[in-house]
């Protein structure tokens, strides 16, 4: 207190800062605008109670003296830990407040007005109209007083005060006090009517008589930003400080501009037609675009009109048209036109029906030493437990497919336990995570895609080392959310051991411990049109030398005919097991020759399909769902330039879509002029 005791009268603010040493623990400056208005006009009532005009309170001394009345404090104030503590309960009263306890949670809530503060012992936060705020040093109990840090709570209810030696002086101002807000919060120039909401109240309890503005209008005619004041006087002829506000003016909005050009005015039937959107917005607030009549080619002679609307963000709308001319000379055929411009990864109409009787390409294969766990059997789980579990060496690959019917928040889980008497290693090489959601197809897509990504990328692997009998949860990424009830999760991913490891995929509710459970767990039985199971030589390697592309054939996939499913073993029961569809099992094809301008196409025999493939190192997704015939669509994978390529494609069945798919390899024309 030295430093205080040569300095005289200095300023509220410095003075927190040599009493607390922490001006950051008063309410910070946005607030403390917010609570020098409105908080203030709603605590009137108390501030009449008290009417008080000034406290002066003396360090290292019980006595305060209001209004030139002594008081006895139960506690002196006392600096401690380079703050000024008071009573909290003995000084909330003298300034007007009430003050209650919160038995369940031990705290004492202050309120003035609309301002409600709560201290809690020995805690270094306290509460400002719920928002919690610091406080370098705690409040503590002394003779069952609750003494507080006295700075940051008169700054918190916004009480002026000065320091003058080792006596602070809390002076209440005795000026009416004006505030006012507008509505609408935008006001537009020459169109919005501004709404003045007024507040006002004498401190002394008087009666406010007069008002006074400065800049207020109801319509501003310009854009720009006015300032508006308010003032207020009171019965004994006191003006208030004047309440200022910034207003900003904004210019009416101007509706979008719709515009567009096209290559050219004529085309010929089957030419492409190139579109070059050249809309705008003078905001760039450009929200919507909805084009009528606007084909890549037309194949009818005759004049078209192509239009294009845009709406902006407040639903101004701007149209524009352009009229071109069809003739009657064909460049491309409409499925010449398909064939050689659909992108890739988008579909068009193929002859659902002729692919039946297409020519197939022979179809034979090596395999990889991969080992499938598959655990999608019960698909949809109506209890907790064990889903699937198995003791796998080496190389594997997991497929999980799950949904949640327990009715409550559920975790998927897959853990890692060393059954062995010497550590084992496990290498967690590539992960692909989709979900929780409600479209199980959705999560098959993408999980297949991020797994493909995955590989492609090559990631830096993680190591995990098991003790014997030690038990792990792998893959966090499948256990990080709850599935809600009716949600979906797909998983693929790869790792490698160095000796036997036993997995378990398991469903528990989202609050349980899955290894401190797992003894406790039943195995669950699987549905039998669905599949789980341990499968060997997961990876099917098909290598073609022969041309393809110079006329039109098909690869048959996951028919169990030309492709036949995979045997295995249920881990669980030790009978055996059929991978139904393939699901898990990768492929990759390598076409060495494939003629120039082929076209590469997946084809869905089976109905809805969403899915995702590698073609030479790029990964497309695609999709097939709808009421239309769903096998009488091809999505397009890959063109072939002018000269013979080699195709390498991986693909994998997607979870969640439907069998058997064929891949297509059809000639299309050379482009012309």
């Amino acid at each position: 207190m030295e430093d205080i005791k040569n300095m005289g009268k200095i300023t509220a603010g410095l003075a927190a800062l040599l009493i607390t040493g922490q001006l950051a623990t008063a309410i910070p400056a946005a607030k403390a605008e917010a609570a020098s208005t409105e908080p203030l006009q709603e605590s009137k009532a108390q501030l009449e109670q008290s009417n008080w005009k000034q406290i002066a309170i003396y360090i290292d001394s019980s006595k305060v003296e209001q209004d030139g009345k002594a008081y006895q404090a139960p506690r002196p104030a006392i600096v401690k830990n380079g703050a000024t503590y008071v009573g909290l309960r003995f000084m909330a009263e003298r300034l007007g407040a009430t003050v209650t306890t919160d038995s369940k949670t031990n705290e004492t809530i202050i309120q003035l007005g609309s301002i409600e503060l709560k201290y809690k012992n020995n805690s270094k936060s306290y509460s400002l109209n719920g928002t919690a705020y610091p406080l370098k040093t705690a409040p503590y109990t002394d003779n069952n007083v609750l003494m507080v840090p006295l700075i940051p709570f008169i700054q918190s209810l916004n009480i002026p005060y000065t320091v003058d030696n080792k006596t602070i002086t809390l002076q209440r101002s005795t000026k009416p006090v004006a505030s006012f807000k507008v509505q609408p919060q935008e006001i537009v120039a020459g169109e919005t009517t501004v709404i003045y909401e007024t507040n006002s109240y004498s401190p002394l309890g008087l009666d406010i008589v007069d008002e006074r503005w400065e800049g207020k209008e109801e319509i501003f005619g310009k854009p720009g930003a006015y300032s508006v004041s308010y003032s207020v006087q009171d019965s004994e002829g006191v003006w208030s400080d004047p309440f200022t506000l910034t207003l900003e003016v904004v210019k009416p909005n101007e509706p979008p501009v719709a515009n567009f050009t096209t290559d050219k005015d004529v085309y010929r039937m089957g030419e492409p037609i190139i579109y070059t959107d050249l809309s705008s917005d003078d905001e760039d607030a450009i929200v919507d675009r909805i084009w009528a009549n606007k084909e890549e080619a037309f194949f009818t002679p005759g004049s078209v009109t192509i239009n294009l609307e845009v709406k902006d963000k407040h639903g101004a709308i701007g149209e524009f048209s352009k009229t071109i001319k069809i003739t009657d000379e064909t460049l491309y055929t409409r499925e010449e036109f398909y064939k050689l411009f659909t992108p890739v990864g988008n579909k068009l109409a193929v002859d659902g029906y002729s692919v039946k009787a297409m020519e197939a390409i022979p179809y034979s294969y090596q395999t990889e030493p991969v080992t499938l766990f598959r655990s999608s059997g019960p698909e949809s789980i109506n209890s907790e437990g064990i889903l699937y579990q198995d003791t796998i060496t080496g190389d594997a690959r997991f497929l999980l497919h799950h949904k949640n019917q327990l009715g409550k928040p559920a975790k998927l889980y897959v853990l890692a336990e060393n059954p062995g008497t010497s550590p084992a290693t496990v290498t967690l090489n590539n992960e692909a995570m989709a979900g929780p959601t409600s479209y199980a197809e959705w999560a098959g897509r993408v999980s297949l895609t991020r797994y493909f990504e995955g590989l492609l990328a090559a990631k830096s692997p993680q190591k995990i080392t098991l003790q014997p009998g030690e038990k792990r949860i792998i893959w966090n990424s499948i256990n990080k959310n709850p599935m809600k009830p009716e949600e979906i999760i797909t998983f693929t991913g790869d790792l490698s051991s160095d000796a036997p490891v036993r997995y378990t995929s398991l469903l528990v509710l989202a609050n349980r411990d899955p290894i401190a459970d797992l003894e406790k767990l039943p195995y669950l039985d699987p549905n039998e049109s669905i599949v789980r199971g341990t499968f060997a030589d997961s990876t099917r390697v098909f290598v073609y030398n022969d041309p393809v592309g110079a006329r039109s054939v098909k690869l048959s996939l996951t028919d169990n005919r030309e492709d036949p499913f995979q045997q295995g073993l249920d881990g669980i029961k030790g009978t055996e097991a059929l991978n139904s569809g393939n699901y898990g099992l990768v492929y990759k094809l390598k076409l060495n020759h494939v003629a120039a301008n082929t076209l590469i196409l997946f084809n869905p025999r089976g109905g809805l399909f969403v899915g995702s493939a590698v073609v030479n190192g790029d990964v497309v997704t695609f999709g097939h769902s709808g009421k239309e015939d769903i096998s009488s669509t091809a999505s397009v994978l890959y063109r072939t330039g002018n000269q013979e390529e080699s195709v390498e494609i991986w693909i994998s069945p997607a979870a969640g879509s439907n069998l058997p798919f064929v891949l297509l390899f059809e000639p299309i024309p050379k482009k012309k002029n």
